[in-house]
């Protein structure tokens, strides 16, 4: 596993009331679910990229109010076009 160092300000820590581990997860959970939500990445990597298992990963969707399906312009086209 790749370690990454972030300079952050000791204020980033005491502002979530989070000691710096806390804030590491945490960090990592929300940059998961914003790259999904962009359709980034999929929900199997996000759930990787959060350190959690998929259904972990679904909780903090859920938790973040971001919906667990993506659904994209073209697929759903795709998908009208073929129930007709």
């Amino acid at each position: 596993m790749t370690t990454l160092s972030i300079p952050l300000p000791e204020s980033a820590f005491s502002a979530l009331h989070l000691d710096p581990d806390a804030f590491a997860r945490e960090m990592r959970i929300a940059a998961a679910i914003q790259w999904y939500a962009q359709a980034r990445v999929s929900q199997d990597k996000a759930a990787e990229i959060a350190g959690l298992s998929r259904v972990a990963f679904i909780e903090a969707l859920s938790a973040a109010r971001v919906s667990p399906f993506q659904t994209h312009d073209e697929s759903l086209r795709e998908e009208l076009a073929d129930a007709d």
